[in-house]
């Protein structure tokens, strides 16, 4: 029997909502790893609306649930119906809507609040000692909610100018969470908090490599549930 795991996408599109090449990746590798997957996304409506083509914000409402249902071919739950008991882990793809509507990162960084149902989802899964996967910048949610935790977005370092975000590190080192340099093919495993991270798009690399490196963290997700 495959395990059972749930997915809380952020809306629909990088700037705004789940950045859909992590969404997908984190989906084609739960398939083949046998898995029972039900996604799920807070029915709240988003912080912004950006126009993906000119980058610019958009006068316009859009609601989280109702975007992430685009990627979920509207097979989608509200995440406040969530029941941890019912999965055997939970995966957070990025994007910047993880920052913005799961989160206020986005605005205040490490003083930034948490949604009331991600806060419980994670909590709930980690109370059960149940696998949480994270990658590209969703890792925050875990540093904000279990201090003392290990997580990846990348490097400490803008190496070579493919990881522009790495002062995110150092913030998730201020709220008393240890960073792990990894590289994008690469996620690292907590092992006493169950928490699997990989940095996705936190790192500029061809789109496979990215691909892959979700891989790994599904992997070790479904390994320890």
């Amino acid at each position: 029997m495959g395990k059972r795991v749930a997915v809380v996408l952020a809306g629909c599109g990088v700037f705004d909502g789940s950045e859909i090449h992590e969404a997908s990746a984190a989906l084609v590798h739960l398939s083949r790893g046998g898995a029972e997957v039900k996604l799920f996304a807070p029915n709240i409506e988003q912080r912004d609306v950006v126009d993906h083509l000119k980058g610019s914000p958009a006068e316009e409402k859009r609601n989280v649930l109702v975007e992430s249902a685009r990627l979920a071919r509207g097979n989608i739950q509200d995440l406040a119906e969530l029941k941890a008991g019912e999965f055997d882990a939970v995966i957070f793809p990025g994007g910047f809507g993880v920052a913005k509507n799961l989160c206020s990162w986005a605005v205040d960084g490490k003083n930034c609040t948490v949604n009331e149902h991600v806060n419980a989802t994670l909590k709930a899964f980690h109370s059960a000692k149940k696998p949480i996967g994270l990658c590209c910048i969703s890792p925050v949610l875990a540093a904000k909610v279990f201090p003392g935790c290990e997580v990846t977005i990348g490097q400490d370092k803008n190496v070579d100018g493919r990881f522009p975000d790495a002062e995110t590190a150092s913030a998730i080192a201020e709220l008393g969470c240890k960073h792990i340099c990894k590289n994008v093919n690469e996620s690292h495993v907590d092992k006493a908090n169950k928490i699997v991270t990989t940095c996705a798009f936190m790192c500029k690399a061809p789109l496979h490599e990215i691909f892959d490196g979700i891989g790994t963290m599904v992997q070790e997700v479904l390994n320890l549930a």
